[in-house]
């Protein structure tokens, strides 16, 4: 049976020559980055390096990134260090409805605790309209956070845009960069953020390690405290291994950009465009333009999304029936949701997301195998009715 990986925007793997550079810190080169001894320095010179090595991913300065555990922690580290930090100055938060759970999650524990948060709906492709974040930030707003590309649907924000509303009304700006990493050129000048989150196993890097970028003048204080790693932003012994790996990882990711987008991209547009056409009834979500070379995020009204889901793994081909951190959940997915999906056909939806490793090959057999999947489906749940 053929094996297709559709499922890139959960997981990539790991690309050997991150490995390889990966395998002599765990046992070879094992010390403590924080110890003194030579062992200790080998460790710090690695991480030194990881750090330009990211850095030069997204155009920021080495001493502008602090590593975490992932993107989860990224993403609370801007929202609860940055609001942390400007206690008694401001204390409010803008952010909206489409984001990744580790941004929403946190903005519903910071209003239970006290401060003043705006979520913003989405249009139905996702996308914020930097008007309403306009007219939503005032002088208390300390944080805006908008995500630079949607992790379920794909599409991408006018987080530029929004960078500037926020400059212009003194707060700070965090975007989610995570999914976008993997498909966009970052450049953090460019997007005028003041924070940004990366998570290395989305660019064929290790998992349980990531990064966020706090530009020189960002106000933050730590989350996590200790023996004062990071400069004192962020303690822990560092996972010199990991960190390798992910700076490996960006580094390979930046040059590989051109060259892997325009091919991904055109083997998206064949699977969208084929599933469109032997499937009645898909439809096609998040923006039509302006989304990631990768994704392509459909509903099958009349075949519940995890049926499909499971069929197509018992044909070699793995997708999602939504995002991957909210796997097991019973609820239809938020961003739909958000979007004015119904919510008896918010179930009904498929993600597959393209990457490296996808071939020709892999898309044909896609679309010779989920046709009949879903008309399958159709045909069962109408016999349960």
């Amino acid at each position: 049976m053929r094996k297709v990986y559709l499922d890139h925007a959960a997981t990539t793997p790991v690309r050997p020559e991150v490995l390889a550079e990966m395998v002599p810190y765990f046992s070879e080169h094992f010390g403590n980055a924080s110890s003194g001894h030579q062992w200790g320095r080998r460790a710090r010179e690695a991480v030194d390096v990881a750090r330009e090595q990211v850095a030069e991913f997204i155009g920021a300065h080495p001493d502008e990134i602090i590593f975490t555990s992932g993107g989860t922690e990224a993403d609370n580290l801007a929202l609860r260090g940055c609001l942390s930090a400007m206690r008694g100055k401001r204390g409010g938060l803008v952010t909206n409805a489409a984001e990744h759970d580790a941004v929403l999650g946190t903005a519903e524990e910071l209003l239970h605790a006290g401060h003043a948060v705006t979520i913003l709906g989405v249009d139905q492709q996702a996308c914020v309209d930097p008007e309403a974040v306009r007219r939503a930030v005032n002088q208390d707003t300390a944080l805006v956070s908008v995500m630079l590309a949607n992790n379920e649907v794909g599409s991408i924000q006018p987080v530029g845009e929004i960078a500037g509303i926020a400059r212009e009304s003194g707060a700070f700006m965090h975007t989610d960069a995570v999914q976008a990493a993997a498909g966009l050129a970052l450049d953090v000048e460019e997007l005028g953020v003041d924070m940004l989150s990366l998570s290395a196993h989305k660019v064929y890097g290790p998992k349980g390690v990531g990064a966020l970028c706090v530009r020189r003048g960002t106000r933050l204080a730590p989350i996590l405290t200790g023996g004062g790693q990071e400069l004192g932003r962020r303690g822990g012994t560092e996972n010199v291994p990991g960190l390798v790996g992910m700076g490996k990882a960006c580094e390979l990711m930046k040059r590989s950009l051109t060259e892997d987008v325009p091919r991904i991209a055109r083997l998206r547009d064949r699977l969208r465009d084929g599933i469109l056409e032997r499937v009645p009834g898909a439809r096609c979500n998040g923006h039509p333009e302006r989304r990631l070379a990768n994704n392509a995020h459909f509903l099958f009204p009349g075949a519940l999304g995890e049926t499909v889901v499971v069929a197509l793994d018992e044909q070699g081909v793995a997708g999602s029936s939504g995002s991957a951190c909210a796997a097991g959940s019973t609820e239809a997915s938020h961003v739909l949701v958000a979007m004015g999906v119904p919510l008896d056909q918010a179930y009904d939806s498929l993600r597959l997301s393209l990457g490296r490793g996808t071939s020709e090959q892999d898309i044909e057999w896609v679309l010779q195998v989920l046709p009949p999947i879903v008309e399958r489906v159709r045909q069962a749940q109408d016999g349960r009715a």
